[in-house]
């Protein structure tokens, strides 16, 4: 606050302008006249000049001296108005008086009792509107004289110094602010402390995790000051810090007084795989998934929803000692045991053989598990599906989340149990299957299958049975089924026996005919001669298609009249090639004609024998051992054979002179 002197009496009065009056006095005090302007008579002969510009305060006023200075009073008088102004320094806060408010240009006039006062933008005060004159404010002064001579201040700055004090004070001293969280940043927000922004961390907001930040802007929070960077005059706060001082309390009162049974209440705050977190008022709790609902529950969030309010029971209290050492409280939770469990009056609610509807829950190898109510499900194994189907796997008849009918077959209520079937929904197609398909009588099927031992055909939906191999055919000497018939082919069978225990039927093909070996008997006897054209060459032998159509079989040392012996079948004979045969035994019960070349020929004529030798020449051993392999083959039995050329080291046969010229 500036001041003046009263020229009479040497009293200090209080000026306006500062600077422009001052420089006004001086000027009258040079000059030492009387204005030239009319006077005005005072009313009061005991006015001051101090009373007069109290009352006139705010307008411009020149002060005459009436007798006038000589220069030694003039410096006198000039020491003392000096001496009454204040003594400033940059960085220090002021009080000052608002002695002016220009709206339109956006500033305040403020003495601080300096030479001159201080300009002030309006957009510094926090609340501009009730600004007015007259008002005590603060200001910082910023420079003591700028390039116009005129001191600058600030009412921010000042401001700011006296919060900024204030935050370290509390920083020092461990206090309690409070703020206003303005803005949300990167990382976390921004908190109006006083007008000073602070950086509150995300992480620092709660003790438990943040989904909706934009519902945190404008709360008004308690915090402490965790950092503070002196230089940059930041600040760093933490919610956090206060929350978790008043959890460890609301904790060691919850582990005094809870126990198993207790009902308590929480908000689910994750939902894992494994189950539940609920926060129940900062103390976290775990409904694992299996105590979610008596029913199977394949994830948590078909319970449960995040920031869901629970009513749950205390199943366990307990304490862990963490990897680092630490011993720690923790807390399970139910959510089912709030019901009743679903197998208490089981017994009175289902009976063996009611029928029951249910879901299905899951399919294993075995069977499918179908919940027919929450907490109680059954097992349909997987042969109690179809009384007719084959099914392999469950899958192949049930899908998941499938409604499906069944009957009950078992309920144990002690071990929690429950048998189902579906197929006894319906008659059982087997308990008639003697008078449907008799002995001996005949039927039409479709090939379903085809194995290595026989065929497998349907005679009904789910009624199968198998031909074995060797009812497929009187004549033929099968290697594999799919040499007669093929799959999904229509076929003639008769029943040839029935297990109804063991659900199976035992079918033929060849029965479809009459037996040709009674004839066979009388015409392949014994020391019968016929021919017959080879059909497949094996490691031990031929076989040969005899005039009836039957198969027989020519042993690899009786080929060839004589003693000769053969090392390699295909270098002598190929398929189709007719050879003169005697035979040599007959078996009508195991269906087996063998036949004999040399055999044959011991009776006939030695020029019969050569022109036989002639037609099927056998090749030297060197020559065979040098022949080209056209490919080789792995017999039925396992026996492994090499291929050559049919001809090749006979004489005259093609490539013979050039394996000769390669020698």
């Amino acid at each position: 606050m500036a001041f003046g002197v009263n020229f009479h009496t040497g009293e200090k009065i209080k000026t306006i302008g500062g600077r422009e009056l001052m420089t006004e006095i001086l000027e009258n005090l040079s000059q030492g006249t009387q204005s030239s302007g009319q006077q005005r008579m005072i009313e009061d002969e005991h006015e001051t000049v101090a009373s007069y510009l109290k009352k006139r305060k705010g307008d411009k006023i020149k002060i005459y001296n009436e007798g006038g200075y000589d220069e030694e009073e003039q410096k006198k008088l000039l020491k003392l108005y000096e001496q009454s102004l204040s003594k400033v320094v940059e960085g220090d806060i002021l009080e000052g008086e608002v002695i002016e408010i220009d709206r339109e240009k956006g500033e305040v006039v403020i003495d601080i009792g300096f030479k001159s006062p201080g300009i002030v933008p309006l957009n510094e005060f926090r609340n501009p509107e009730a600004l007015k004159i007259g008002d005590k404010v603060e200001v910082s002064i910023e420079k003591v004289e700028d390039k116009e001579g005129q001191i600058v201040v600030s009412h921010k700055r000042a401001h700011f110094l006296r919060v900024w004090k204030r935050v370290n004070e509390a920083f020092a001293k461990d206090e309690i602010l409070k703020g206003t969280i303005i803005k949300r940043i990167k990382g976390g927000f921004v908190v109006d402390i006083d007008g000073l922004l602070a950086f509150l961390p995300g992480s620092q907001v709660d003790i438990k995790p943040i989904r909706d930040y934009d519902a945190w802007v404008g709360r008004e929070i308690e915090c402490k000051v965790v950092k503070i960077n002196q230089a940059a005059e930041n600040v760093v706060v933490s919610r956090k810090a206060l929350v978790e001082k008043e959890l460890e309390e609301r904790k060691r009162k919850f582990f005094e007084t809870v126990k198993v049974g207790d009902r308590v209440r929480g908000t689910v705050k994750a939902i894992v795989d494994f189950g539940v977190f609920v926060d129940m008022d900062g103390i976290d709790g775990l409904i694992h998934i299996t105590d979610l609902s008596w029913g199977r529950v394949n994830h948590p969030s078909e319970v449960v929803q995040l920031d869901q309010e629970l009513e749950m029971v205390v199943t366990r209290v307990d304490e862990v000692t963490l990897p680092t050492g630490e011993k720690v409280k923790r807390v399970s939770l139910g959510l089912k045991q709030l019901q009743p469990h679903p197998w208490e009056n089981i017994d009175q609610k289902y009976k063996v053989g009611q029928k029951v509807t249910g879901k299905v829950v899951a399919i294993t190898d075995y069977g499918a598990f179908i919940e027919i109510e929450k907490g109680i499900e059954g097992l349909i194994h997987i042969s109690e599906m179809s009384w007719t189907q084959h099914i392999k796997h469950p899958s192949q008849f049930v899908t998941m989340g499938q409604i499906v009918d069944a009957v009950i077959l078992h309920l144990d209520k002690e071990g929690k149990k429950l048998s189902l079937s579906m197929k006894r929904l319906e008659p059982d197609p087997w308990e008639k299957i003697e008078e449907k398909y008799p002995i001996g009588s005949k039927h039409k099927g479709i090939v379903r299958n085809i194995t290595n031992f026989g065929v497998f055909v349907e005679l009904a939906p789910g009624i199968d049975g198998l031909i074995h191999i060797s009812d497929l055919s009187w004549t033929k000497k099968i290697r594999h089924p799919g040499e007669i018939v093929k799959k999904d082919q229509e076929i003639e069978v008769v029943i040839l026996g029935i297990d109804k225990e063991q659900r199976r039927i035992t079918l033929g093909h060849k029965q479809i005919f009459p037996n040709p070996w009674d004839k066979f008997a009388e015409t392949y006897k014994v020391g019968t001669e016929t021919q017959g054209k080879i059909v497949r060459i094996i490691e031990k032998g031929v076989i040969v298609e005899l005039p009836d159509g039957v198969d027989a079989f020519v042993p690899i040392s009786h080929l060839l009249p004589g003693q000769i012996q053969i090392k390699n079948i295909h270098s002598v004979f190929k398929e189709g090639d007719v050879l003169p045969l005697k035979v040599i035994e007959f078996d009508k019960e195991r269906q087996k004609i063998i036949l004999s070349v040399s055999e044959y020929f011991k009776d006939k004529s030695e020029r019969l024998a050569k022109e036989f030798l002639s037609k099927h020449p056998v090749p030297t051993d060197e020559a065979q051992l040098k022949a080209p392999i056209t490919s080789v083959g792995v017999e039925a039995e396992g026996e492994e054979r090499i291929f050559i050329e049919p001809n090749y080291g006979k004489e005259n046969a093609p490539g013979q002179s050039k394996a000769q010229g390669g020698q």
